[in-house]
Protein backbone atom coordinates (compact mmCIF):
# COMPACT_ATOMS: atom_id res chain seq x y z
CA UNK A 1 0.00 0.00 0.00
CA UNK A 2 1.31 3.44 -0.84
CA UNK A 3 0.19 6.98 -0.07
CA UNK A 4 1.76 9.86 -1.93
CA UNK A 5 1.13 13.51 -2.66
CA UNK A 6 0.62 14.88 -6.15
CA UNK A 7 -1.23 13.96 -9.30
CA UNK A 8 -2.47 10.56 -10.17
CA UNK A 9 -5.89 10.51 -11.78
CA UNK A 10 -7.71 12.29 -14.51
CA UNK A 11 -10.13 15.19 -14.03
CA UNK A 12 -13.65 13.83 -14.00
CA UNK A 13 -12.34 10.33 -13.54
CA UNK A 14 -12.37 9.34 -17.20
CA UNK A 15 -9.21 7.44 -18.18
CA UNK A 16 -8.03 7.92 -21.74
CA UNK A 17 -6.22 5.30 -23.74
CA UNK A 18 -3.22 5.60 -25.96
CA UNK A 19 -4.79 4.20 -29.11
CA UNK A 20 -2.01 3.13 -31.42
CA UNK A 21 -1.75 0.78 -34.36
CA UNK A 22 -3.19 -2.67 -34.83
CA UNK A 23 -2.14 -5.78 -32.96
CA UNK A 24 0.04 -8.42 -34.53
CA UNK A 25 0.17 -12.18 -34.51
CA UNK A 26 -2.90 -13.31 -36.44
CA UNK A 27 -1.05 -15.72 -38.69
CA UNK A 28 2.43 -17.02 -39.37
CA UNK A 29 4.62 -15.59 -42.10
CA UNK A 30 6.08 -12.18 -42.99
CA UNK A 31 3.12 -11.08 -45.12
CA UNK A 32 0.62 -11.74 -42.35
CA UNK A 33 2.79 -9.91 -39.80
CA UNK A 34 3.20 -6.91 -42.09
CA UNK A 35 -0.54 -6.79 -42.73
CA UNK A 36 -1.31 -6.98 -39.01
CA UNK A 37 1.13 -4.14 -38.36
CA UNK A 38 -0.35 -1.97 -41.09
CA UNK A 39 -1.85 1.14 -39.42
CA UNK A 40 -4.72 0.92 -41.89
CA UNK A 41 -5.77 -2.32 -40.18
CA UNK A 42 -6.66 -0.42 -37.01
CA UNK A 43 -10.28 0.59 -37.36
CA UNK A 44 -12.50 2.77 -35.21
CA UNK A 45 -16.19 2.22 -34.57
CA UNK A 46 -18.36 4.61 -32.59
CA UNK A 47 -21.94 5.27 -31.55
CA UNK A 48 -24.23 6.41 -28.78
CA UNK A 49 -25.70 4.58 -25.80
CA UNK A 50 -26.87 5.14 -22.22
CA UNK A 51 -26.82 8.91 -22.61
CA UNK A 52 -23.15 8.87 -23.60
CA UNK A 53 -20.94 7.59 -26.39
CA UNK A 54 -19.11 4.37 -27.14
CA UNK A 55 -16.06 3.59 -29.22
CA UNK A 56 -14.09 0.54 -30.29
CA UNK A 57 -10.54 0.47 -31.58
CA UNK A 58 -10.27 -2.75 -33.50
CA UNK A 59 -7.34 -4.56 -35.06
CA UNK A 60 -8.72 -5.90 -38.34
CA UNK A 61 -5.80 -7.26 -40.39
CA UNK A 62 -8.18 -9.24 -42.58
CA UNK A 63 -10.08 -6.04 -43.42
CA UNK A 64 -13.40 -7.70 -42.64
CA UNK A 65 -16.52 -5.66 -43.35
CA UNK A 66 -17.20 -3.33 -40.45
CA UNK A 67 -20.95 -2.80 -40.90
CA UNK A 68 -21.88 -6.15 -39.27
CA UNK A 69 -19.44 -5.46 -36.42
CA UNK A 70 -20.91 -2.01 -35.81
CA UNK A 71 -24.42 -3.48 -35.78
CA UNK A 72 -23.44 -6.27 -33.39
CA UNK A 73 -21.80 -3.84 -30.95
CA UNK A 74 -24.82 -1.53 -31.00
CA UNK A 75 -27.15 -4.47 -30.48
CA UNK A 76 -25.16 -5.60 -27.43
CA UNK A 77 -25.41 -2.14 -25.88
CA UNK A 78 -29.08 -1.83 -26.80
CA UNK A 79 -29.64 -5.09 -24.93
CA UNK A 80 -28.27 -3.53 -21.75
CA UNK A 81 -30.49 -0.48 -22.19
CA UNK A 82 -33.60 -2.56 -22.87
CA UNK A 83 -33.01 -4.63 -19.77
CA UNK A 84 -31.33 -2.36 -17.22
CA UNK A 85 -32.03 1.31 -17.97
CA UNK A 86 -34.40 2.86 -15.45
CA UNK A 87 -34.61 5.80 -17.85
CA UNK A 88 -36.60 3.62 -20.26
CA UNK A 89 -40.23 3.16 -19.21
CA UNK A 90 -40.55 -0.22 -20.94
CA UNK A 91 -37.24 -1.74 -19.85
CA UNK A 92 -37.14 -4.85 -17.68
CA UNK A 93 -35.87 -2.91 -14.69
CA UNK A 94 -38.67 -0.34 -15.00
CA UNK A 95 -41.25 -3.11 -15.15
CA UNK A 96 -39.74 -4.64 -12.03
CA UNK A 97 -39.85 -1.31 -10.24
CA UNK A 98 -43.58 -1.00 -11.02
CA UNK A 99 -44.42 -4.59 -10.09
CA UNK A 100 -46.76 -5.40 -7.21
CA UNK A 101 -45.41 -6.44 -3.83
CA UNK A 102 -44.80 -10.14 -3.42
CA UNK A 103 -44.53 -10.94 -7.12
CA UNK A 104 -41.66 -12.81 -8.72
CA UNK A 105 -40.39 -11.15 -11.88
CA UNK A 106 -38.62 -13.13 -14.61
CA UNK A 107 -35.57 -11.34 -15.95
CA UNK A 108 -33.13 -11.96 -18.80
CA UNK A 109 -29.83 -13.82 -18.31
CA UNK A 110 -27.77 -10.62 -18.66
CA UNK A 111 -29.92 -8.84 -16.08
CA UNK A 112 -29.54 -11.77 -13.69
CA UNK A 113 -25.76 -11.77 -14.13
CA UNK A 114 -25.60 -8.10 -13.18
CA UNK A 115 -27.95 -8.55 -10.22
CA UNK A 116 -25.84 -11.41 -8.86
CA UNK A 117 -22.73 -9.25 -9.03
CA UNK A 118 -24.54 -6.28 -7.49
CA UNK A 119 -25.79 -8.27 -4.53
CA UNK A 120 -22.37 -9.87 -4.01
CA UNK A 121 -20.71 -6.50 -3.50
CA UNK A 122 -23.68 -5.19 -1.53
CA UNK A 123 -23.16 -7.96 0.99
CA UNK A 124 -19.37 -7.64 0.97
CA UNK A 125 -19.52 -3.88 1.56
CA UNK A 126 -22.38 -4.12 4.09
CA UNK A 127 -24.58 -1.88 1.99
CA UNK A 128 -22.11 0.73 0.78
CA UNK A 129 -23.28 -0.30 -2.68
CA UNK A 130 -26.99 -1.08 -2.97
CA UNK A 131 -28.98 -1.71 -6.17
CA UNK A 132 -32.20 -0.59 -4.42
CA UNK A 133 -30.92 2.98 -4.01
CA UNK A 134 -33.41 4.29 -6.60
CA UNK A 135 -35.78 6.07 -4.17
CA UNK A 136 -32.87 8.04 -2.71
CA UNK A 137 -31.59 8.97 -6.16
CA UNK A 138 -35.01 10.37 -7.01
CA UNK A 139 -35.37 12.15 -3.67
CA UNK A 140 -32.12 14.04 -4.27
CA UNK A 141 -33.10 14.96 -7.84
CA UNK A 142 -30.52 12.75 -9.57
CA UNK A 143 -32.97 10.34 -11.21
CA UNK A 144 -34.74 10.27 -14.59
CA UNK A 145 -36.30 13.53 -15.72
CA UNK A 146 -38.64 14.61 -18.50
CA UNK A 147 -35.78 16.02 -20.59
CA UNK A 148 -32.81 13.63 -20.34
CA UNK A 149 -30.51 16.29 -21.84
CA UNK A 150 -31.33 18.86 -19.18
CA UNK A 151 -29.11 19.39 -16.17
CA UNK A 152 -29.95 17.57 -12.97
CA UNK A 153 -32.29 19.60 -10.81
CA UNK A 154 -30.59 18.61 -7.59
CA UNK A 155 -32.41 19.46 -4.39
CA UNK A 156 -32.37 19.01 -0.65
CA UNK A 157 -35.21 16.59 0.05
CA UNK A 158 -37.69 17.28 2.81
CA UNK A 159 -36.98 15.14 5.91
CA UNK A 160 -40.25 13.26 5.51
CA UNK A 161 -39.50 12.37 1.91
CA UNK A 162 -35.96 11.29 2.75
CA UNK A 163 -37.24 9.09 5.57
CA UNK A 164 -39.80 7.48 3.27
CA UNK A 165 -37.16 6.87 0.61
CA UNK A 166 -34.77 5.28 3.10
CA UNK A 167 -37.50 2.89 4.21
CA UNK A 168 -37.63 1.48 0.66
CA UNK A 169 -33.88 0.95 0.38
CA UNK A 170 -32.16 -2.26 1.42
CA UNK A 171 -30.59 -5.00 -0.67
CA UNK A 172 -31.56 -7.51 2.02
CA UNK A 173 -35.20 -7.15 0.90
CA UNK A 174 -34.42 -8.68 -2.49
CA UNK A 175 -34.54 -12.39 -3.23
CA UNK A 176 -33.00 -13.96 -6.31
CA UNK A 177 -33.78 -17.33 -7.84
CA UNK A 178 -30.92 -17.71 -10.39
CA UNK A 179 -32.03 -21.13 -11.65
CA UNK A 180 -35.41 -19.70 -12.62
CA UNK A 181 -34.06 -16.23 -13.44
CA UNK A 182 -36.52 -14.57 -11.07
CA UNK A 183 -36.31 -11.67 -8.64
CA UNK A 184 -38.83 -11.04 -5.88
CA UNK A 185 -40.34 -7.56 -5.75
CA UNK A 186 -40.82 -7.10 -1.99
CA UNK A 187 -42.89 -3.97 -2.47
CA UNK A 188 -41.62 -0.49 -3.26
CA UNK A 189 -38.14 -1.68 -4.25
CA UNK A 190 -36.71 0.55 -6.98
CA UNK A 191 -33.60 -0.79 -8.66
CA UNK A 192 -30.95 1.56 -10.02
CA UNK A 193 -28.01 -0.15 -11.72
CA UNK A 194 -26.29 3.02 -12.90
CA UNK A 195 -23.15 2.07 -10.98
CA UNK A 196 -22.69 -1.24 -12.77
CA UNK A 197 -24.68 -1.48 -16.03
CA UNK A 198 -22.30 0.65 -18.09
CA UNK A 199 -19.38 -1.55 -17.08
CA UNK A 200 -21.40 -4.61 -17.99
CA UNK A 201 -22.08 -3.05 -21.37
CA UNK A 202 -18.34 -2.83 -21.95
CA UNK A 203 -17.98 -6.52 -21.09
CA UNK A 204 -20.86 -7.48 -23.38
CA UNK A 205 -19.25 -5.63 -26.28
CA UNK A 206 -15.95 -7.41 -25.56
CA UNK A 207 -17.71 -10.79 -25.63
CA UNK A 208 -19.42 -9.83 -28.88
CA UNK A 209 -16.12 -8.94 -30.55
CA UNK A 210 -14.51 -12.14 -29.34
CA UNK A 211 -17.45 -14.15 -30.66
CA UNK A 212 -16.91 -12.50 -34.04
CA UNK A 213 -13.30 -13.64 -34.03
CA UNK A 214 -11.48 -10.46 -33.01
CA UNK A 215 -8.69 -10.77 -30.46
CA UNK A 216 -7.11 -7.32 -30.20
CA UNK A 217 -9.30 -4.34 -29.33
CA UNK A 218 -10.05 -1.57 -26.89
CA UNK A 219 -13.68 -0.93 -25.90
CA UNK A 220 -14.83 2.31 -24.27
CA UNK A 221 -18.30 3.30 -23.06
CA UNK A 222 -18.62 6.65 -21.35
CA UNK A 223 -15.06 6.50 -20.04
CA UNK A 224 -15.07 2.87 -18.86
CA UNK A 225 -12.62 0.72 -20.80
CA UNK A 226 -11.66 -2.88 -21.45
CA UNK A 227 -8.68 -4.03 -23.46
CA UNK A 228 -8.03 -7.35 -25.14
CA UNK A 229 -4.77 -8.45 -26.67
CA UNK A 230 -2.00 -6.04 -27.43
CA UNK A 231 -0.63 -3.40 -29.74
CA UNK A 232 1.27 -4.35 -32.91
CA UNK A 233 4.65 -3.85 -31.28
CA UNK A 234 3.77 -6.45 -28.65
CA UNK A 235 3.12 -3.83 -25.99
CA UNK A 236 -0.23 -3.59 -24.18
CA UNK A 237 -2.81 -0.93 -24.74
CA UNK A 238 -2.15 1.96 -22.37
CA UNK A 239 -4.43 4.02 -20.17
CA UNK A 240 -3.49 7.51 -19.11
CA UNK A 241 -4.56 8.53 -15.62
CA UNK A 242 -3.95 12.25 -15.78
CA UNK A 243 -3.52 14.92 -13.12
CA UNK A 244 -6.33 15.87 -10.77
CA UNK A 245 -7.54 19.44 -10.34
CA UNK A 246 -6.75 21.17 -7.10
CA UNK A 247 -9.23 22.80 -4.75
CA UNK A 248 -9.46 25.81 -7.04
CA UNK A 249 -10.35 23.51 -9.93
CA UNK A 250 -7.10 24.30 -11.73
CA UNK A 251 -5.39 21.45 -13.58
CA UNK A 252 -2.45 19.87 -11.86
CA UNK A 253 0.86 20.29 -13.69
CA UNK A 254 2.20 16.92 -12.62
CA UNK A 255 2.91 14.38 -15.31
CA UNK A 256 0.10 11.89 -15.91
CA UNK A 257 0.58 8.27 -15.02
CA UNK A 258 0.32 5.71 -17.79
CA UNK A 259 -0.78 2.15 -17.02
CA UNK A 260 -0.64 -0.94 -19.21
CA UNK A 261 -4.02 -2.46 -20.00
CA UNK A 262 -4.00 -5.94 -21.44
CA UNK A 263 -6.93 -8.30 -20.95
CA UNK A 264 -8.09 -5.98 -18.22
CA UNK A 265 -10.73 -3.30 -17.61
CA UNK A 266 -10.65 0.04 -15.85
CA UNK A 267 -13.48 2.08 -14.34
CA UNK A 268 -13.50 5.36 -12.45
CA UNK A 269 -15.97 6.94 -10.08
CA UNK A 270 -15.79 10.46 -8.70
CA UNK A 271 -17.52 13.75 -7.99
CA UNK A 272 -15.35 16.08 -10.05
CA UNK A 273 -18.14 16.56 -12.58
CA UNK A 274 -20.95 15.12 -10.48
CA UNK A 275 -21.72 17.48 -7.62
CA UNK A 276 -23.73 20.59 -6.84
CA UNK A 277 -23.35 23.42 -4.37
CA UNK A 278 -26.11 24.82 -2.21
CA UNK A 279 -25.89 27.09 0.80
CA UNK A 280 -22.12 27.07 0.65
CA UNK A 281 -21.87 23.28 0.84
CA UNK A 282 -20.76 20.95 -1.91
CA UNK A 283 -22.99 17.89 -2.37
CA UNK A 284 -21.66 14.87 -4.22
CA UNK A 285 -23.94 12.92 -6.56
CA UNK A 286 -22.59 9.77 -4.91
CA UNK A 287 -25.12 8.71 -2.30
CA UNK A 288 -24.39 6.51 0.69
CA UNK A 289 -27.33 4.06 0.78
CA UNK A 290 -26.70 3.48 4.48
CA UNK A 291 -27.30 7.11 5.45
CA UNK A 292 -29.48 8.22 2.56
CA UNK A 293 -27.28 11.26 1.98
CA UNK A 294 -24.35 12.26 -0.26
CA UNK A 295 -20.93 11.15 0.91
CA UNK A 296 -19.14 13.67 3.11
CA UNK A 297 -15.48 12.79 2.55
CA UNK A 298 -13.23 14.51 0.03
CA UNK A 299 -12.42 11.78 -2.44
CA UNK A 300 -12.31 13.29 -5.90
CA UNK A 301 -12.04 10.04 -7.82
CA UNK A 302 -11.45 6.31 -7.52
CA UNK A 303 -9.97 4.18 -10.30
CA UNK A 304 -10.25 0.38 -10.22
CA UNK A 305 -8.72 -2.21 -12.54
CA UNK A 306 -10.23 -5.67 -12.87
CA UNK A 307 -10.54 -8.44 -15.42
CA UNK A 308 -14.21 -7.48 -15.91
CA UNK A 309 -15.47 -3.95 -16.35
CA UNK A 310 -18.73 -4.81 -14.55
CA UNK A 311 -16.71 -5.64 -11.44
CA UNK A 312 -14.47 -2.59 -11.80
CA UNK A 313 -17.51 -0.33 -12.22
CA UNK A 314 -19.24 -1.63 -9.11
CA UNK A 315 -16.06 -1.59 -7.04
CA UNK A 316 -15.23 1.98 -7.99
CA UNK A 317 -18.59 3.00 -6.54
CA UNK A 318 -18.10 0.87 -3.42
CA UNK A 319 -14.75 2.48 -2.67
CA UNK A 320 -16.09 5.95 -3.39
CA UNK A 321 -18.87 5.48 -0.84
CA UNK A 322 -16.53 3.98 1.76
CA UNK A 323 -14.10 6.88 1.51
CA UNK A 324 -10.31 7.16 1.34
CA UNK A 325 -9.37 5.14 4.41
CA UNK A 326 -12.13 2.53 4.69
CA UNK A 327 -12.15 2.24 0.92
CA UNK A 328 -8.43 1.54 0.78
CA UNK A 329 -8.75 -1.01 3.59
CA UNK A 330 -11.57 -2.72 1.67
CA UNK A 331 -9.42 -2.83 -1.47
CA UNK A 332 -6.56 -4.34 0.51
CA UNK A 333 -8.74 -7.06 2.04
CA UNK A 334 -10.21 -8.06 -1.33
CA UNK A 335 -7.06 -7.76 -3.41
CA UNK A 336 -8.49 -4.94 -5.54
CA UNK A 337 -6.21 -2.84 -7.74
CA UNK A 338 -7.37 0.65 -6.80
CA UNK A 339 -6.16 4.24 -6.87
CA UNK A 340 -7.98 6.76 -4.68
CA UNK A 341 -7.47 10.52 -5.08
CA UNK A 342 -8.31 12.64 -2.04
CA UNK A 343 -8.36 16.40 -1.63
CA UNK A 344 -6.91 17.53 1.70
CA UNK A 345 -5.96 20.89 3.19
CA UNK A 346 -2.35 20.00 2.39
CA UNK A 347 -3.17 19.25 -1.25
CA UNK A 348 -3.96 16.17 -3.24
CA UNK A 349 -3.19 12.79 -1.65
CA UNK A 350 -3.13 9.67 -3.80
CA UNK A 351 -3.71 6.31 -2.10
CA UNK A 352 -2.92 3.08 -3.93
CA UNK A 353 -3.56 -0.52 -2.95
CA UNK A 354 -0.86 -3.17 -3.04
CA UNK A 355 -2.58 -4.82 -6.02
CA UNK A 356 -2.44 -1.52 -7.91
CA UNK A 357 1.29 -1.13 -7.22
CA UNK A 358 1.92 -4.53 -8.78
CA UNK A 359 0.48 -3.44 -12.15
Amino acid sequence: MRVRYGAGCQPGGLPTASLASAAAGYAAGPAAVLRARDPAALHTLAGATMGTTWSVRLANPGFEALEPVQAAVQQALDTVVQQMSHWEAHSEISRFNRAEAGTWQVISPEFMEVMACALHWSRASQGAWDPTVGPLVDAWGFGPRANPLADHCAQLPQPQRLQAARARVGFERLQLSPAERRVLQPGGAQLDLSGIAKGYGVDLVARTLQRLGFEHFLVEVGGELRASGQRPDGQPWRVQIAGVTDGAHQPSQAAPRVLPLRDRAVATSGDHWHAFELGGRRYSHTLDPRTGEPVLHRLSSVTVLHAECMQADALATVLTVLGPHKGLAFAQRHGIAALLCEHTDAGLVVHTSDAFELL
